[in-house]
């Protein structure tokens, strides 16, 4: 656990322990373009799932 300062705020402690950062390390490891285009790609991927969902609630 890190050591309370000043500018340590307890929510944010709390989330960290959650998050793993070698994701967050391989991911910065990569060229901008490359990571630019692995977003385009999981926002392309979450617009087929909105879509998705909206075809099935229409048929309920």
């Amino acid at each position: 656990m890190v050591k309370p300062t000043a500018m340590t705020d307890p929510v944010i402690e709390a989330y960290k322990k959650d998050i793993d950062r070698t994701l967050i390390r391989e991911n910065l490891k990569r060229p901008p373009e490359e990571r630019l285009r692995n977003l385009i790609r999981l926002q392309q991927f979450a617009e087929e799932l909105r879509y998705a969902s909206r075809k099935v609630q229409k048929r309920q």
